[in-house]
């Protein structure tokens, strides 16, 4: 049996080796719990030495950016949990901004037939989810297409948001964290999400549970308070506690029913995935 130290350098060097490393693979490797090698990831991870993914880790580089379509098959039931949840809050007539991403799609799709409502999106699945969905009525911001991540981005894109405002701002990231807020791979799609955040009366980040407290590139987006973190009732609750003593307004969303719960509710230590809210 390795020790601790020796198992997590083998971690290291066979994600380096191989670009990708899955949880239980690792498990099954070392012949220890898949607790105890998400601890060895998340170590890692805060070492700069590995990037989290969902499921794993990877090696930092091998691996820059996946793109939308290789996102939307992950997470997936945590995405559509956050979803729904997110759809949850919007009322009737209210003009929100819906960001580009697989979750901000799972969002689009909720809305679908939501009646009165106006939408403004840069990203290119948000507007095909609405597209003919009667009474709502789209807005694009425009400028250059980042292909990877589908999305619009640029001084064309930000010069058209000094000109709005929005009850509800709802962002996506490729990983968040309490200390600095929403970290992605492009400056600029950072930057846009910056100006997206200032233009909401209430602003959400839809992170599902696999994206909590990662660093995996080295572009971020810092976000005033107030906010809201919405995640999934997968959700480690020792960085779930890390938003919270930051001052951010925490909801997790439940995977197994329509219902939801605020962290605000007390959350087992020993709970790795906490139990649907009544």
């Amino acid at each position: 049996m390795l020790s601790a130290n020796a198992r997590r350098e083998e971690i290291y060097h066979l994600a380096v080796t191989t670009g990708l490393a899955s949880v239980e693979e690792l498990s099954d490797r070392f012949e220890v719990t898949a607790s105890t090698i998400r601890r060895d990831l998340a170590l890692l991870n805060s070492q700069g030495r590995l990037a989290r993914t969902y499921g794993g880790a990877m090696a930092l580089g091998a691996h820059p950016e996946a793109s939308l379509r290789q996102r939307i098959g992950e997470a997936f039931d945590q995405k559509h949990a956050i979803a729904r949840w997110a759809a949850s809050v919007i009322h009737n007539g209210e003009n929100i901004l819906l960001d580009a991403g697989s979750t901000a799609g799972a969002l689009a799709h909720e809305l679908r037939g939501f009646g009165r409502l106006s939408v403004t999106t840069p990203g290119i699945n948000t507007l095909q989810e609405l597209a003919d969905s009667v009474g709502v009525e789209v807005d694009c911001l425009g400028g250059r297409l980042r292909g990877v991540s589908q999305s619009f981005v640029g001084p064309l894109a930000e010069a058209a948001l000094e000109r709005m405002s929005f009850d509800r701002v709802f962002l996506g990231a490729d990983a968040v964290t309490a200390e600095d807020g929403i970290c992605e791979a492009d400056h600029a799609q950072t930057r846009l999400k910056e100006l997206m955040a200032r233009r909401g009366r209430e602003v959400y980040i839809l992170a599902d549970s696999s994206k909590l407290g990662l660093r995996p590139f080295h572009a971020w987006a810092r976000l005033p308070l107030p906010w809201t973190l919405v995640t999934d009732d997968h959700a480690d609750p020792t960085q779930v506690r890390k938003f919270r003593d930051a001052g951010v307004q925490v909801e997790i969303a439940s995977t197994e029913a329509s219902s939801f719960s605020s962290v605000n509710e007390p959350i087992p230590d020993d709970a790795q995935q906490p139990q649907p809210s009544a």
